[in-house]
């Protein structure tokens, strides 16, 4: 349920017992770090000017946090401050249309009883955590929910790199099948995806096992625990991608060896086809020059004879190229 204001997305109040109660601009404003009713998580748009006006006038955070989650571009990373902990984190693009590869950022401020989501466009993995909160089975505390989207983001990029695997598998069969001729293209578009992908997974690799290794009075146990499981997916998806880059990169070799060895044998024959018809071109061009005396102009048959010499001539190089081996 979207709040009162078009910059809210979503507001809910946590019940501390898995489920959250939908609340608006009204109740966020009433906020104070000492109440107990509950876990407030207000999720934003980045992209209207309204969300960074009420960060900075009325949210009450440090300039610092504010600027960590308005910045026009980020990198997944997490620091703590005296009151809470700022993490930025990536997720894949799964909106109609869009490329995953393009990961979309959430920005996440928790406290003791606040949470405050940002992002600059719809995330599949916030709707996750909505429906799980409806369904009673969502986070009771900011640290949970912290520890919680860590992992619904990282089940969302599993199909994203079962499709890259599906795609190169299908670029290699092309390559047995000698179906080259929009293989380059496509290779180097998977490429470009690969990067992309782990421009963002590599360091949030990072900012996961920070959070795990640094025991933020926050993130109890069972946190933790779910910390380091995303941890473990999101390092093995970055070895994955690895291994992906590097199948990538021997097929790119071996299509440009193929692309080689191709032109090579066509220069080489061409060569030979020129070898053959050198001499030959020699005689017919030292004949055709418009002078007294050239022999067989008196001869009717004389045409025909250096057809036949001619062709003589061309087998005996053949003969000759065959013994050198040379074809």
């Amino acid at each position: 349920m979207a709040g009162n204001d078009n910059f809210l997305v979503r507001g809910h109040l946590l019940d501390g017992k898995g489920g959250a109660t939908p609340v608006g601009m009204d109740i966020a404003e009433k906020w104070s770090p000492d109440r107990s009713d509950g876990v407030l998580w207000l999720h934003f748009d980045l992209s209207r000017k309204e969300t960074g006006e009420w960060l900075r006038a009325k949210s009450g955070l440090e300039p610092i946090v504010c600027l960590a989650l308005l910045a026009d571009e980020t990198r997944p990373r997490y620091f703590e401050t005296s009151d809470g902990m700022v993490v930025i984190l990536r997720g894949v693009n799964l909106n109609p249309g869009a490329n995953p590869h393009d990961m979309i950022s959430i920005r996440i401020w928790i406290e003791k009883n606040r949470i405050i989501t940002i992002r600059p466009r719809h995330l599949k993995a916030v709707e996750d955590m909505r429906k799980k909160l409806e369904d009673g089975r969502g986070p009771t505390t900011a640290g949970g929910f912290v520890a919680e989207i860590s992992l619904l983001l990282v089940n969302r990029m599993s199909p994203v790199l079962v499709a890259l695997d599906d795609k190169l598998d299908q670029l290699e069969h092309e390559l047995i099948e000698e179906k080259q001729e929009r293989l380059r293209k496509d290779l180097g578009e998977l490429r470009r995806q690969v990067i992309r992908l782990r421009r963002y997974l590599s360091p949030q690799r990072e900012t996961m096992l920070r959070m795990y290794m640094d025991q933020s009075p926050m993130l109890f146990d069972r946190h933790q625990f779910k910390l380091r499981e995303s941890y473990d997916r999101v390092a093995r998806y970055v070895e994955d991608m690895d291994a992906i880059r590097d199948r990538a990169a021997l097929i790119q070799d071996e299509l440009t060896t193929r692309i080689s060895a191709n032109m090579n044998r066509n220069m080489y024959l061409l060569s030979l086809v020129a070898s053959l018809f050198l001499p030959l071109g020699f005689i017919t061009g030292l004949l055709g020059v418009n002078m007294a005396g050239m022999p067989g102009t008196d001869n009717a048959w004389a045409f025909w004879e250096l057809c036949l010499v001619l062709s003589a001539l061309l087998l005996v190089e053949y003969i000759l190229l065959r013994k050198l081996k040379w074809i």
